[in-house]
């Protein structure tokens, strides 16, 4: 883990070549693996910031693609995924190749004993998600996917006031996330591949409202319908809606665009004492009815969670449980796929 080879390449990662952090150990040499997904520089700022590790190499199976970007960030690159597990200073990697490779390049890593921070989602199916898990545990190996918006104030803030009964019972939960990058040009074409990807808008960035839908009413849903939408024409959907119905009746809503102009966030969780609202126009959590009042009134927002990466990092020096982070992870898998083929069913 002494290796500095990756600091001769840039200033940047000069200055992350450090071998101890702030308390004295050991710096956890980190690679990134893959430059498929747009958040492959996101998560190696994160490991050059964060006190505890040192990018130190890169790889991607399209060799131009990891030239580039392990130029960019100033590392080495490897020949191979296997090198790349091999070297002495990799202690861990970052995940962001195509979904469809999850499966084989975390597993490697998982068998190799090198642990893992992933972009959703885990695996393409539930059925590997739950193995990659199993495996992780039984190899003593920190698994860790990125889920970052159930750290974030106001999901933690929503989710206490649910967990505590300020809503009373949640009959009704609605997250919708959007963005304009396929008619604003920034998406990169690739996210169309519908193997590669595992789908579209739904199987990227819909995945963090069915997460966040499954923080608020629940796991397991009696039924998901799906209906997708070809705006731009593309192989996979580009505008989705999902409704998941849970036993007792409550509705769960999960909405992705890729052709939305502004991007939206936006969250309407009503419940038999009182209703939550935020976005749809304004950038504060707004609460109405039961102990709020017969107003709609502004929510303070509490304190969030580690984010993802942080949990990771503490999780590797033995400081942070991860089960809460795997079981989510493979819940979102299993809602994904049944939304897929919901949506299948109904094209």
């Amino acid at each position: 883990m002494a290796d500095n080879t990756a600091g001769e390449n840039s200033e940047a990662a000069g200055r992350n070549a450090a071998s101890n952090d702030a308390s004295g150990r050991e710096a956890i040499g980190v690679g990134v693996v893959g430059f498929w997904h747009v958040h492959a520089d996101d998560y190696a700022r994160e490991t050059t910031e964060h006190s505890g590790t040192r990018l130190v190499a890169a790889w991607d199976p399209d060799a131009e693609r990891g030239s580039e970007g392990a130029e960019r960030l100033g590392v080495d690159l490897a020949d191979s995924l296997d090198e790349l597990l091999a070297r002495p200073d990799v202690d861990a990697i970052t995940v962001t190749t195509a979904t469809n490779e999850h499966t084989d390049v975390i597993g490697r890593a998982i068998a190799a004993g090198t642990h893992v921070f992933t972009e959703k989602l885990l695996a393409p199916t539930f059925a590997e998600a739950e193995a990659l898990v199993a495996a992780a545990r039984e190899k003593g190996v920190a698994l860790v996917v990125s889920l970052p918006r159930l750290s974030e104030p106001l999901i933690t803030t929503v989710a206490q006031l649910i967990d505590d009964g300020a809503l009373g019972d949640v009959t009704y939960a609605r997250v919708r996330m959007a963005h304009d990058g396929w008619i604003g040009g920034w998406l990169p074409e690739r996210f169309a591949d519908p193997v590669a990807a595992i789908g579209g808008a739904f199987a990227d960035l819909g995945c963090h409202p069915a997460y966040l839908v499954q923080r608020f009413l629940g796991a397991f849903p009696d039924e998901v319908t799906a209906s997708y939408g070809h705006v731009t024409g593309r192989a996979v959907e580009d505008n989705a809606v999902v409704v998941a119905r849970y036993p007792g009746g409550a509705l769960g809503v999960a909405e992705a665009s890729f052709v939305t102009t502004p991007g939206a966030f936006a969250l309407e969780i009503r419940g038999t004492e009182a209703s939550l609202l935020f976005g749809f126009g304004q950038e504060t959590l707004t609460a109405k009815g039961g102990r709020f009042g017969d107003t709609w009134v502004p929510v303070e927002l509490g304190a969030g969670a580690p984010t993802p990466y942080a949990l990771w990092i503490d999780a590797i020096r033995g400081e942070a449980d991860t089960t809460d982070n795997l079981q989510a992870a493979v819940d979102l898998t299993r809602f994904v796929v049944a939304a897929n083929d919901a949506a299948k069913g109904h094209a």
